[in-house]
């Protein structure tokens, strides 16, 4: 177990550097709250890493760090991320269907005058 500042963290492997720790959200780049799944994301999205490094603000080490982990435990880490992905598929459907409830249920408010030109370019 390693401990950085509030949080614990687990090491994962031992012949690998300590930048790739196990945490309440799971697999983890050490020192910070970037999951390897957000890593996933832009790849899976067919970024550069260039420029995941540059959208989640990481070290220069960082993104060589995640890929080589993913890649020496693709299957690991490939099916942590179906799984994480269905958790978000599930708390985004209740979310949804609860702000669709909520949003029925709002008052529907008259349109605003001073808003009207606005509209009416919009439509146009």
């Amino acid at each position: 177990m390693v401990r950085r500042g509030d949080m614990e963290c687990e090491r994962i492997r031992t012949d690998l550097p300590p930048r790739i720790v196990r945490t309440e959200r799971g697999l983890s780049l050490a020192g910070t709250r970037i999951t390897l799944y957000d890593v996933m994301d832009y790849l899976h999205g067919q970024w550069a890493p260039e420029r995941i490094h540059d959208i989640l603000r990481l070290t220069d080490d960082q993104p060589r760090a995640a890929l080589d982990y993913i890649t020496a435990e693709r299957d690991e880490v490939e099916a942590e991320y179906q799984l994480v992905l269905a958790d978000a598929a599930v708390a985004r459907r209740y979310w949804e269907d609860r702000n669709r409830e909520r949003l029925a249920q709002a008052p529907r408010l008259p349109p605003q005058p001073e808003r009207a030109a606005l509209r009416a370019r919009l439509a146009a």
